[in-house]
């Protein structure tokens, strides 16, 4: 019996199946600290996947896409919190003030890395360029987004966790790459003739992330921390802002002239905000304060991006295959 075109794939149901888990079964205690440590074992190993499969060339060709990291980073650092202030007259009535600020810290936040590079691989966009786009935009946010902060909400932190964030990134992320660089001579061709079944690091990654983040959520309140009216308030901003986001990251690209590898890049590096930066860097930006309410809209946005990114993800998967010609990374390298 053929499956209707209605249903939504089998990767975004299971999505909707991690998310009800987590919301009826959250991890806690030392359940939670495994699957912390498991999450983090497949984020390394995805990138250790990544600097494996990645001809030196690609990663060179990747880095030295100028146009397309400023790009994302003016969506990012921007675009985002230009959205947020044009916003303000639509979301304080819907949500109050005090949310509209997490929605101004929200804006302010750098990209996700391990999310976009898993969906721009699912996608089969611009891989090297959004290794490399999503790392500098985690680094640099470190410094950018206080500045913004301060400018946007009056707020100073003692930036004290800089050094920590730096080495966290560096750890779990940069090494595994540059050990999968150097692993290539000798797994490289493995990686590639078994890519098939190894995109299911790419999902699964995903899948740890979103229980994980979700479970953590749950434990936390997210449901009781404000009223159920204003709760669909910061869902309706939350995915009003998303949508923004994606249309106008992605129309940009286009009208840059951007290819559409590099286009799906700019639309999964540009449009994200890392959960996994912003809570613990809320913690020093806002010391003092209670966080709960103030990352709410974070929490929430999280979410959501996820479960739209990871349905664009595999529409974009869906179309045919680059003649062995012209690949991807060709393409990009000719822009």
């Amino acid at each position: 019996m053929a499956r209707s075109r209605l249903l939504p794939d089998n990767f975004t149901l299971t999505l909707i199946a991690v998310v009800a888990t987590a919301t009826l079964l959250p991890a806690q205690g030392q359940v939670a600290v495994a699957f912390n440590w498991i999450t983090n074992i497949a984020i390394s190993l995805l990138f250790f996947l990544h600097g494996a499969k990645l001809s030196r060339n690609a990663v060179i060709a990747g880095a030295g896409h100028w146009r397309l990291h400023l790009l994302v980073f003016i969506c990012t650092f921007g675009l985002f919190p230009l959205l947020g202030l044009a916003l303000k007259p639509l979301l304080v009535p819907m949500a109050g003030a005090e949310l509209y600020a997490g929605f101004l810290y929200l804006c302010v936040l750098p990209a996700t890395v391990q999310s976009a590079i898993a969906f721009t691989s699912m996608a089969r966009g611009n891989i090297p360029a959004a290794i490399c786009s999503a790392a500098a935009s985690s680094l640099v946010g470190i410094f950018i987004t206080p500045v913004l902060v301060a400018l946007l909400m009056g707020v100073h932190g003692d930036g004290g966790s800089t050094i920590e964030a730096i080495r966290k990134i560096s750890i779990q992320l940069l090494l595994p790459f540059i050990a999968g660089q150097v692993a290539r001579h000798w797994i490289g061709d493995w990686v590639n003739r078994n890519k098939s079944w190894l995109k299911n690091v790419d999902q699964g990654s995903i899948l740890l992330v979103v229980y994980t983040a979700f479970s953590s959520a749950v434990i936390g309140g997210i449901w009781q921390q404000v009223p159920a009216p204003k709760l669909l308030g910061v869902l309706f901003g939350c995915s009003l802002l998303l949508a923004l986001a994606l249309l106008c990251t992605y129309l940009l690209a286009k009208w840059l002239g951007f290819n559409l590898e590099d286009r799906i890049t700019i639309l999964f590096c540009g449009s994200k905000k890392s959960l996994a930066t912003g809570v613990p860097m809320a913690q020093v930006l806002f010391a003092g304060s209670s966080i709960g309410v103030l990352i709410l809209p974070l929490m929430l946005f999280h979410q959501i991006q996820l479960m739209v990114c990871a349905v664009l993800a595999k529409r974009f998967a869906k179309r045919p295959e680059f003649p062995p010609s012209l690949s991807p990374v060709e393409t990009s390298a000719r822009s």
